[in-house]
């Protein structure tokens, strides 16, 4: 069975139909261009470090390994749980919706599949949306 005939989510297929780790790199690339360019991503912008790099490299190994690729974000950074490493950061629905913004924009500069770039965006909400509740848990448990 092809990788095109596998469904995404289906072992490596998702990887697969990204590029794996040289697409993931072009999309994360690409989501932070948005990032930078986008005036309502501004508020999501000024919770990142001036210098992206890290995180560009960050985010595109934590996609490979969360698109069933190899574990590449563990290899060099160690085990994350994506709400809790964002908790810290004061996400409501404003700066997940931007967030989903930039990757949206970066999916449509990608030479993905259409059904692909659906896919994805809608599986990213998941992630998006726990930070964010996460995230709030956590303003609403500080001591005013």
């Amino acid at each position: 069975m092809s990788v095109e005939q596998r469904a995404y989510g289906d072992g490596d297929a998702s990887y697969q139909a990204a590029g794996q780790f040289e697409g993931l790199q072009r999309l994360t690339t690409a989501f932070y261009r948005a990032m930078d360019e986008l005036p309502e991503a501004q508020l999501i912008r000024d919770m990142h470090p001036q210098d992206l790099e890290e995180s560009t490299d960050k985010l595109a190994r934590f996609l490979a390994g969360w698109l069933g690729g190899p574990r590449l974000y563990r290899e060099k950074y160690g085990a994350i749980a994506i709400p809790r490493a964002h908790a810290h950061l004061d996400i409501d629905e404003q700066g997940r919706d931007a967030w989903l913004r930039c990757m949206a924009v970066a999916l449509e500069q990608q030479p993905y599949a259409e059904d692909f770039k659906a896919y994805l965006l809608r599986e990213l909400y998941r992630p998006a949306e726990r930070s964010r509740v996460v995230s709030q848990q956590a303003r609403q448990q500080q001591p005013v």
